[in-house]
């Protein structure tokens, strides 16, 4: 963690432990909050997810979203960019009339940046969406055998190929913000091993793939935040026994036919939540860099 970051918080921790000794005449001390800003993808954006955010209607963003959770829980002054189909492109070019290249919120006096990037760039839930077979087998078609024909996995390749442009986000986001501590947070549990078809109609062997995939681009993240003086936030973890299959009260994320207010296989509200109080503590953590 930044030396910047650690000494904001470290600061409100004691001041918060002094106003409760000290005498009553004593005159306050001012902290600034931590000013914060996400950027991302519809996994932070939460589309669907009640209340909706009025300053980006065309973005579908949620006001319970995780960078929300995050910055309630730090106390942090929030600037949340992140809009649902955002690629990197987004982030330096505008995704709909009178909505700013997510880079614009950056400021040399950030401290906190998260973001969340990469689904839509390897257009996972278009190739999520062609992997439902309502019917058992041999009713359909793998999207696993599909994919992974000839011996290469296409879906993986194209993630691979698109790596160093996170890379090159990572440097910008430095560049723009450069005393930020940055976090990349990861895509998280989606399907458990084998699936549950037919609660969610993806076969066992395509419900173990896409979850591959997914955490095939969380690994990418990861590693570009190592590279990139980064800190990564695992997501999938905290998801274990919270995926698509699980009870409709204990999923964090939604399935095909959402029993919550959200969109098909994103964060519902339980979820956004917990991401968000995971960002928050990573955030806490002392570095270990």
């Amino acid at each position: 963690m930044k030396t910047t970051l650690r000494l904001v918080l470290t600061t409100a921790l004691f001041t918060g432990a002094l106003s409760a000794t000290a005498p009553a005449t004593a005159a306050p001390t001012v902290i600034e909050p931590l000013r914060y800003v996400a950027l991302g993808d519809s996994y932070a954006a939460a589309p669907l997810v009640p209340p909706a955010d009025p300053s980006g209607p065309a973005c579908l963003r949620s006001l319970a979203g995780y960078p929300r959770v995050a910055a309630e829980a730090l106390g942090a002054k929030l600037t949340d960019v992140s809009c649902s189909a955002a690629t990197v492109d987004h982030l330096s070019t505008s995704q709909h009339p009178g909505t700013s290249p997510q880079y614009d919120a950056l400021t040399p006096g950030t401290d906190i940046v998260s973001v969340t990037l990469g689904g839509n760039d390897a257009g996972l839930f278009g190739e999520a969406l062609k992997c439902v077979n309502i019917l058992p087998e041999p009713h359909g078609t793998s999207c696993a055998l599909e994919n992974t024909a000839g011996g290469t996995d296409k879906i993986r390749a194209r993630i691979d190929a698109w790596a160093p442009a996170f890379g090159t986000v990572l440097d910008e986001i430095a560049r723009r913000a450069p005393r930020a501590e940055v976090f990349v947070v990861g895509y998280g549990n989606y399907f458990r091993p084998g699936g549950c078809y037919p609660v969610q109609p993806f076969w066992d062997q395509d419900a173990d793939y896409l979850q591959g995939v997914i955490n095939h681009l969380s690994a990418v993240l990861e590693r570009a935040a190592e590279e990139h003086g980064a800190t990564f936030v695992d997501t999938y973890t905290l998801g274990t026994g919270h995926d698509t299959c699980a009870a409709p009260a204990d999923r964090y994320v939604e399935g095909l036919v959402p029993t919550r207010a959200a969109m098909p296989l994103h964060p519902n509200a339980p979820g956004s939540r917990a991401i968000g109080q995971a960002l928050a503590t990573a955030v806490r953590a002392p570095s270990a860099r």
